[in-house]
């Protein structure tokens, strides 16, 4: 009796697989609480502020992803924010104010944006689901908008046990 060859129709198929954890910055992310330079919790006092700014060592932030924000309920002028990211900005990756979610999410639209969507057009794509990284479901959401403008049909999971998300509507000729 003849063998018959097992053909991994997965692996031949034109489906592309992209995985978000291929595009998770591995950079330290830091929290960098303003709310440390105010007086008494409410106040930050100008003269200080910049005293410190100007005298402290920058270059520890290297390399890293930093979520500035404020954790107290305290107006916090503006300028404070912008001051404190010209000095970030020559040494972190990546400045954002707001939560660590919302660094994460900036990290994944810059990694996201640099996608080649030629090479994708009218394919059909899985995004792979679950992983060992802390994948944000606003990466998710984000790599469908890019996508589907170019994309032949979007599914969720595995190939071989995928979700339908999406599909290219059929045109209908009269």
């Amino acid at each position: 009796m003849e063998e018959k060859e097992i053909i991994n129709r997965v692996a031949s198929s034109p489906i592309v697989t992209i995985d978000l954890e291929d595009y998770y910055h591995q950079g330290e992310r830091v929290k960098y609480d303003i709310a440390q330079h105010l007086f008494q919790g409410l106040i930050l006092k100008e003269k200080d502020f910049r005293a410190f700014v100007k005298d402290h060592d920058w270059s520890v932030y290297e390399g890293k992803n930093i979520a500035l924000f404020c954790s107290e309920d305290a107006i916090v002028p503006t300028w404070a924010y912008m001051l404190l990211t010209t000095r970030f900005a020559p040494h972190a990756n990546k400045v954002v104010h707001g939560g660590l979610d919302v660094l994460e999410y900036a990290l994944y639209k810059d990694a996201l944006a640099k996608i080649d969507l030629k090479e994708l057009e009218n394919r059909p794509v899985v995004i792979k689901g679950c992983g060992d990284l802390p994948v944000p479901e606003s990466a998710f959401v984000e790599i469908i908008a890019l996508l589907q403008p170019v994309v032949k049909s979007l599914m969720y999971g595995e190939a071989c046990s995928s979700v339908p998300l999406w599909k290219v509507p059929k045109v209908v000729s009269l």
